[in-house]
């Protein structure tokens, strides 16, 4: 049965990546929270999707300069752009309410600077880049903290945090996540990216909605690999995503989604 991940808890509904957001997701009936996590400069978890503060909120600077008490104080911006009440949360804030509200957590650990920390070259090879040092063991000491590791799966571009998140906690669910940009770049079919979730030891696949067909999904059965599907925001995308079985559809409009799924 196909789950329903809220994008940034709904951004094209509510301010993203905001508690507000990730709180009326679950209530509308989402299965899961998707979000992101940077480093701070005092080794906080800052919830956000962008390296610097711009787009997102009132303030300005690179996240990973900002201590939490700084980025607490930023304000969020909603999806027509205006300045909300939302403030930007830490880890631990979105988790409290994930973990109260009983639904499940899909946690992208973000890299420094530009860039998704990974490169890829024609013939499949792939270069792990940057990362943030540390930032796996204080992810999952947050899941930990709040009893979600469980229902929890840790997600990244960048492979050598899946392989770090996997060294901690070898049961952990991960996700290695998939441009269409890197499968043009790798010279590769779509279904290759099942093998390199496997190399790294990802037990899922998270990829550009675009690149999933049927060939895809039967390799990844094959393969024992979950399937999630990212960022599904047009009903009819949705309704053939879910006629292929994909395990996790990812949605900016969870309402759209979960009236696809039948469930509204």
């Amino acid at each position: 049965m196909t789950r329903l991940a809220a994008h940034r808890g709904g951004a094209r509904l509510w301010p993203e990546n905001s508690l507000r957001g990730f709180r009326e997701s679950l209530a509308l009936g989402a299965d899961l929270v998707e979000l992101d996590v940077h480093l701070a400069a005092d080794g906080a978890l800052p919830v956000i999707h962008d390296a610097t503060l711009r787009r997102t909120t009132d303030r300005l600077g690179r996240v990973r300069t900002r201590t939490a008490a700084e980025l607490r104080r930023a304000r969020l911006r909603g999806p027509d752009r205006r300045l909300t009440t939302e403030h930007l949360p830490m880890l631990d804030d979105a988790l409290a309410i994930i973990a109260a509200a009983g639904g499940g957590v899909l946690v992208e650990v973000k890299v420094p600077g530009r860039g998704l920390g990974v490169r890829y070259f024609p013939g499949s090879r792939i270069r792990p880049g940057a990362r943030y040092k540390g930032i796996e063991e204080r992810v999952i000491a947050a899941l930990s903290r709040a009893r979600l590791l469980e229902r929890a799966n840790l997600m990244s571009f960048n492979p050598a945090v899946i392989e770090r998140a996997r060294e901690l906690v070898p049961g952990l669910r991960t996700t290695l996540l998939v441009s269409r940009m890197h499968v043009r770049l790798a010279r590769a079919r779509p279904a290759d990216t099942v093998a390199w979730a496997r190399h790294y030891g990802a037990t899922d696949v998270g990829l550009k909605y675009t690149l999933v067909d049927e060939t895809v999904i039967e390799a990844a059965r094959a393969a024992g690999v979950a399937v999630g599907v990212w960022t599904v925001n047009e009903e009819p995308d949705m309704r053939r995503l879910i006629a292929l079985g994909v395990d996790v559809l990812t949605s900016d409009r969870p309402d759209l989604a979960l009236r696809a799924l039948g469930r509204a």
